[in-house]
This record gives structure tokens, sequence and C-alpha cells, in this order.
């Protein structure tokens, strides 16, 4: 174990063989890709592989609303007809289709996410990561943004059990609008999220000026940025906040949702980071050195969210990558130069020193407005609905790991719409 720290790394390779449908830009794939060079960079000998439970219905219904999880469990691409008004109800079509087995995918990565918090919460690992995990716009009754079930939520639940204080870190280029909304009103959470805003951009959510309500008055932390923000910008900013929030709030772990979105090129996004940059954030919050789940998020063009989930999973085990990408089930992708840092674009960077120096302002005001570490009466802890294995001695390693191994998927022939050869995206705009 090269490191001090004990990582649980979770997958499935069923979470990652699931298909939107035609020209949606969420490729489930993109997780098979990232696992595949986890395993060609030997990163797996370095972690603890877990395959993830399905999480139970009853455990969704933690935060999800019964008939909510109730009808992601009856829908169907075949009967989809019969539930035109709960379609509308719960936000289902459109940018949140109906595909085959979206309730077991869903049971995989809230599973992975709700695994990796109780393993922490045992003091079983220092990290888990669930790189399926991460689908941060999912509401308690609805649908949003390509989420159906919000783990997130769930694995801070978890978390919430055994720590006093959580805090919610997020790098997506979107608004983390279903965590911020799920923890409005309490300080046990404080959520931090650093996005675009503004030009319609989705969810539209996620001003400044939004800090939380009544006990959670000043708890929710925005950081609204604007196009082409690049490494520089970015990390100067990420790091005064979050070392200003850890300093404030003491949080007893951290959840933090990496997004890839947020990297040059991406379909979606609008931002210029580098993958160094954006494991630079990783990096930060792991010497932090409190209880730490990493998720993934976001991500569209496939190829580079696989190159930086890789690159990140050495970064939380401090391990540097080479740069030459081995051979592996997906090297083809990877082509014409197979290496694992990317280029950044050439996008004009539209947030001004002085934009940034308000926004960190203004971010540092809200802080000071809150009480050091709130305290928090803590209760005789719940059970778990779930209580994953944890006798490892009893456990066969060959069996834990080798499942994962053999996880492999085989490239859908309708995985691809024309133009989606994610090798003629370095942006029109970049």
């Amino acid at each position: 174990m090269s490191g001090k720290d004990k990582i649980s790394y979770f997958y499935d390779g069923d979470v990652g063989s699931v298909y939107f449908g035609p020209n949606h830009p969420m490729k489930p794939h993109r997780l098979c890709m990232t696992h595949h060079l986890v395993l060609a960079y030997q990163l797996h000998n370095k972690m603890e592989v877990y395959r993830p439970h399905k999480a139970y219905p009853v455990e969704l219904a933690q935060f999800h609303s019964p008939d909510y999880v109730d009808f992601l469990q009856r829908i169907t691409p075949n009967t989809q007809d019969l539930f035109l008004n709960d379609m509308v109800k719960f936000n289902l079509g459109g940018d949140c289709p109906v595909f085959e087995n979206l309730f077991e995918f869903c049971q995989i990565y809230a599973g992975g996410t709700i695994d990796a918090a109780r393993r922490l919460n045992n003091k079983l690992c220092d990290i888990a990561i669930n790189w399926a995990g991460g689908l941060h716009h999912a509401k308690k009754c609805e649908a949003s943004g390509f989420c159906y079930i919000n783990d997130l939520v769930l694995g801070i639940l978890e978390l919430l059990k055994y720590h006093a204080r959580v805090l919610y870190i997020d790098i997506d280029v979107h608004h983390g609008d279903g965590v911020e909304e799920a923890f409005y009103f309490t300080d046990r959470v404080m959520t931090v999220s650093f996005h675009k805003y503004g030009d319609l951009f989705f969810p539209g959510t996620g001003d400044v000026k939004d800090v939380g309500e009544r006990e959670g008055k000043n708890y929710a932390i925005n950081v609204p940025l604007k196009d082409g923000i690049d490494d520089g910008s970015f990390l100067r900013l990420f790091r005064t906040v979050i070392m200003k929030v850890v300093e404030c709030y003491a949080p007893g772990a951290i959840v933090l949702q990496c997004g890839a979105d947020s990297l040059a090129g991406d379909r979606l996004g609008k931002f210029n980071l580098s993958i160094d940059g954006h494991a630079a954030c990783v990096r930060f919050v792991k010497q932090l050195n409190l209880p730490l789940l990493v998720t993934g998020g976001g991500g569209y063009t496939k190829e580079n969210v696989a190159r930086c989930w890789a690159v990140e999973t050495g970064t939380l085990l401090g391990v540097e990558l080479p740069n030459e990408i081995p051979e592996n089930d997906y090297i083809k992708y990877f082509a014409p130069d197979y290496s694992l840092k990317r280029p950044t674009g050439h996008m004009e960077n539209l947030n001004s020193k002085s934009y940034l120096n308000t926004i960190r302002q203004q971010v540092c005001e809200n802080l000071s407005a809150i009480q050091h570490a709130p305290g928090v009466q803590m209760h005789e802890v719940p059970p778990d609905f779930y209580i994953p294995d944890i006798d490892e001695d009893g456990q066969n390693p060959d069996e834990r790991v080798n499942r994962h191994m053999q996880d492999k998927q085989v490239q859908r022939d309708d995985e691809y719409y024309d133009g989606d050869n994610d090798n003629d995206h370095i942006m029109n705009d970049a």
C-alpha cells in the first residue's frame, strides 16, 4: 500500500452498459473507460476494490419520496405510455429519458456512494471513491439534469449519523442544486459549489447571494463563474475559499463531487481547466486529512472524463501516472497520441481579476457571519438498512478483486452517433 491512506474503490461494470439513447450527451460507457485505465495503470493493486450493493428502495427513500422511488421501479421504455401523468409529475422524458435497466442503474450508483460513506463511518478506509456517483441535480420528488437519484444526498445522510458536520464540495461546471436544496435549511451540512452561472446556463441557480435559510443561513456557499476560467484563476479561488470554509466550519468529513465537465473541451461545459488543474483541487482536499468520499459527476467528452478520473484516482493514491496510456480494451479512444494529458483550449477567460476578487470577498463575508463550528446534539446512531460485509479476513481477496477485473464491457453498436467519435471534439469554440 503506497502512502498512509487506505482507499476503498467501488465499481460495477453493469453501470457502464446502460444507454440513455441516441444523441443524449450522458454516456455511462465513460465509467468502463475510466475503470480500464485504472486497471491498465495497475492502480487497483493499491486499493481495496468492491462491487457496491444495489441500494434498496427503502434506502433511496431516506431522501426521495416513496412514490417517486416506486415510480422509478415500475417505469420501463415499454410501459412509459401508461404513465404519462407521472412522467410529467416526476420530470422524466427529454433530458431524463426512460431507458432499459434505469432503476438498477440508480441502485448501483447510489449503492456505491452509500457503501463508501459506511466504510468511512466504520473507519475501514480514509478515502472512498465511487466514480459512478455524483448525480447532484436529482430532487426529492423529481429527476433533473440527467440525474434520477441523488446519491450524494444519500451518502451525506449516512455520514451525518457519525459526524456532526459534513462539508460538500462541487467542482462540476453545473451548480450542485439538488444537494444544496436538500440541506438548505440546516447547519449540519455546508455546501460549496464552484460553477458556471449566467446566460441561462443549466440549472440557472447558484448566485453568490444564495446562502441558505433559517438554521442553514450562510451554510450554502456559491461561487458563480463565467466562461473560460483557467487553472490559475480557479485554483487560487478554490484554495482560498476551501481553507476559509474548513477553518470556520471544522467539518468531520468531506464529500467531493469531481464533475469533469469543467475541463477544457467538454461538450456541454464552458470552462478551460486542464486535467492537472482539476486534479490539483482533489489533491488540495486530500491534504486536509479528513475522511473523504469522492464521486464523479458530469463530463461529456468521454475519453477526457476517463483520463481525468484515472489521474485523480492516482492523485488520491499519491501516484503520478506516466503520460503514455498503457494498452487496454479502450485504447483506440485515446488516439492519435495515446497520452493522458491534454492541451487546454484557447477560450478567453471572461473572469476578470476584479470579478473574482468581488466573489471572493462576498464569500468570505458570508463565512464570517456564521458561528464557528456549530454545535450539534448528536443522537443515538440509527442502524444501517444494509450492513456491508466488513469481515475482510473472511473474504476471499481473489474473488473480491478479480470479479472487477473481469468486468469487461463491450462497446455497443448504438453507443455512437454522427460526430460522436470524440476525437473531433476539441470543440469548435476552442
